[in-house]
């Protein structure tokens, strides 16, 4: 495939922008090349400014589960857009959207709408640390909850640790009060529990861990979670902004037991517009000003396009659950495809799927943490990137991030995806 307007482009955009990207993963320093531009995008494809096409397995990082310019969401925006973009006031499409999300998850009495996935959890996690009057968190290493300061925190050593900064910029004193733990490692959290003599405030966790690549929370783990939580009076907190509404029509809490306190959403419910929300039972959200004395606001948050694509999403969800066994088939079919290319080519290869979520690592081992995530083949997976995408195939572009399909990814799809991936993977296995 040819790319050189995107290479212009990208040399462009990085005089004006710092990366010249808007997010650092969309950079591809993960992997060989250089960003394509994108024009467009229409059902499960998307198409470069150069001309090239890509079936599209990032479908803008989880939101559009119905693929790119579905004609209801695209309708919902068009119509709400020509009423007024915001109006800084409430509207009734806010309590509608909010009325589907309560009636589908347990535990859920009531949700704010803020308009990202690091507000939902930095608001979330503000709210349990003023219901519960503890400062101390608990997150897991490589799970990724937004750019938020005390959530930009690097492992330390031992089984859990007080929490040093990973970016610039973050204080240490804002990340002394978050606490390090291992993914599905319940020792691992009882150690902060008793580290943190004056109490923690909240464990959050992805339930579904979608930021070190697909790695699911073991059934087991999150019963622990649940019972230390109440042994020591914490909230436990769901982040589900990217596992709401895609693993299953009620998330993570669709396959697992375990019912948490609070819950962060974000993608599907913005129908590719930028939405985010948290939510819990009536007397935890009464802390939440105006009602209580935690303060939390936003002027776009709520606003009337977002919630039209969210609420025509989520209505279509509704109306055919069934479409999550489809999905499920999809991005199952696709993963034992993976592995048998993986296979052919003598290369090591885990797979992983949730609802229209998978993952895959070039590793010969289950990646259960971010510790056995770290342990993939980085390189490998960079020229299988670079393999497929020169073939018209777009994954994200990194080895630890999620891939996801959608109701536009067609069987025909799939199976042009597999063939390329015996293609590339037995061109890599010839260079091994």
């Amino acid at each position: 495939m040819a790319y050189e307007r995107s290479i212009t482009a990208f040399k462009e955009a990085y005089k004006v922008i710092p990366g010249g990207v808007d997010s650092p993963v969309r950079a591809f320093n993960g992997v060989e090349g250089t960003p394509p531009f994108i024009e467009y995008g229409k059902g499960g494809y998307l198409y470069d400014i150069d001309g090239n096409r890509y079936i599209d397995y990032v479908q803008s990082w989880g939101p559009l589960i119905f693929g790119h310019c579905d004609k209801e969401i695209e309708d919902a925006v068009i119509e709400a857009a020509k009423k007024g973009l915001s109006f800084g006031a409430p509207t009734t499409i806010e309590t509608q959207l909010a009325e589907e999300i309560v009636s589908l998850f347990e535990g859920i009495d009531k949700v704010r709408f803020v308009s990202s996935g690091t507000e939902a959890v930095m608001s979330a996690i503000r709210l349990a640390r003023g219901f519960t009057g503890k400062d101390n968190i608990v997150k897991f290493t490589g799970c990724y909850h937004g750019h938020s300061d005390s959530l930009l925190v690097q492992a330390g050593s031992g089984l859990a640790t007080f929490g040093a900064p990973s970016s610039p910029g973050v204080p240490a004193d804002l990340t002394k009060h978050t606490l390090l733990a291992t993914y599905n490692d319940i020792t691992s959290v009882e150690k902060c529990f008793e580290d943190s003599k004056e109490g923690i405030a909240c464990i959050v966790i992805e339930p579904i861990a979608g930021n070190m690549g697909l790695v699911p929370a073991d059934e087991s783990f999150l019963e622990a979670l649940r019972n230390v939580c109440d042994a020591h009076g914490a909230l436990l907190i769901f982040d589900e902004v990217m596992s709401g509404f895609r693993a299953s029509l009620k998330g993570a809490q669709g396959i697992t037991s375990v019912k948490p306190d609070m819950v962060t959403l974000g993608k599907v419910i913005g129908g590719g517009m930028p939405v985010g929300a948290f939510g819990a039972r009536k007397e935890i959200m009464a802390h939440l000003s105006p009602e209580g004395p935690v303060y939390q606001a936003g002027t776009l948050s709520g606003n009337p396009v977002a919630m039209a694509a969210g609420f025509a999403s989520l209505k279509k969800l509704k109306k055919n659950p069934a479409i999550y066994v489809e999905l499920g088939n999809k991005a199952k079919k696709l993963m034992d495809g993976f592995k048998k290319a993986a296979n052919a080519a003598d290369l090591p290869l885990v797979t992983d799927v949730r609802g229209s979520m998978f993952g895959f690592f070039f590793s010969s081992k289950p990646v259960k943490n971010f510790n056995d995530a770290l342990e993939n083949d980085t390189k490998m997976f960079a020229k299988f990137h670079k393999g497929m995408l020169d073939r018209g195939i777009y994954l994200a572009c990194s080895s630890y991030e999620t891939g996801f399909v959608s109701t536009a990814t067609t069987d025909e799809m799939i199976e042009e995806t597999i063939k390329t991936a015996y293609e590339v993977m037995a061109n890599i296995g010839k260079q091994a």
